[in-house]
């Protein structure tokens, strides 16, 4: 149930996904070509056909329970958003939540939904606890921009949202500016970092916009239908970030790109992030109180 990876330049080891393809139908989603791998569509199946796992949480406590396991951050809505709509009626990242409170098990979510609020009373004695924090997806502040780019997303006042009731009940809900695309909403980042600073946020990040495999002939697409007027321009700009190519996959530059434009951004981000008073790190989990799953002995079926 747990996946893991070595990626020197992903900040986490250990990644949970409780849906496979994601209704959100952000065009830019670096997850989409895994649909590919099932023989579907990167584009309309990947927001349509999507792929649950009910006993995700048994799995998951079988798991914990391996004499072997030893506990590390695990980490929610690394590929797909672990509070899209499908999970109102399926509350599959819901009871992944109560086996790790149960074990005293270290978490930390990404997500652009405001759902996640559901999960206070999980996640404020998590947080507590020090064992949960969560990060918020912005990309615009531009409602009509984010129906273009996230058309089934919580709208960017409803993050925000989300954000401040996370901090209000003491769950460490910081901003992950993301992605930031060329002459589209590059020039919100400061004014994503602000807003996410009124709401409570401590901590923030971002991440150049990425177009591996199928991505890009889906995002030309959409750019035509949608900014033909920029399209050129957008494009240009991202290949000035990849070496020449809309996509470069090598470690360290993936996330942040190279380059003047690139440089730029990374800077405008450390000045934005000083005059906010973001911190790095500044919220440590524990993975010290974990207590293993106890699952029933098959001894007892005897009595």
């Amino acid at each position: 149930m747990i996946a893991r990876n070595e990626s020197p330049d992903v900040p986490f080891e250990r990644s949970i996904n409780p849906y496979r393809g994601c209704e959100h139908g952000c065009v830019y989603c670096f997850a989409r070509p895994s649909h590919a791998w099932l023989g579907l569509s990167p584009g309309l199946d990947f927001e349509t056909r999507l792929f649950a796992k009910p006993n995700a949480a048994a799995l998951l406590e079988q798991e914990l329970a391996k004499p072997r396991y030893r506990p590390k951050t695990i980490a929610f809505g690394t590929n797909t958003d672990p509070y899209q709509p499908v999970e109102r009626e399926h509350r599959i990242t819901r009871e992944l939540l109560e086996v790790l409170w149960r074990a005293r098990h270290p978490l930390t979510i990404v997500t652009k939904s405001a759902l996640v609020v559901r999960d206070l009373d999980i996640l404020a004695p998590m947080a507590e606890a020090r064992l949960a924090r969560v990060m918020v997806s912005v990309t615009t502040l531009d409602k009509t921009l984010a129906r273009k780019m996230e058309p089934r997303a919580a709208t960017p006042a409803r993050r925000l949202e989300a954000m401040a009731a996370l901090n209000r009940a003491g769950v460490p809900a910081g901003v992950l500016a993301a992605p930031m695309i060329p002459a589209l909403n590059d020039g919100e980042l400061e004014t994503i970092l602000e807003a996410a600073a009124a709401a409570g946020a401590r901590t923030a990040g971002y991440l150049l916009l990425r177009l591996p495999r199928e991505i890009k002939e889906l995002f030309e697409e959409w750019l035509e239908a949608h900014f033909p007027d920029r399209r050129a321009h957008v494009l240009n700009l991202i290949r000035e970030t990849r070496g020449g190519k809309l996509y470069d996959p090598a470690w360290h530059r993936r996330m942040t790109g190279s380059g003047p434009y690139a440089e730029m951004l990374a800077r405008r981000f450390e000045i934005a992030s000083k005059k906010h008073g973001f911190v790095k790190n500044d919220w440590q989990l524990d993975t010290t109180q974990f207590t293993p799953p106890r699952p029933q002995s098959p001894q007892l079926s005897l009595f």
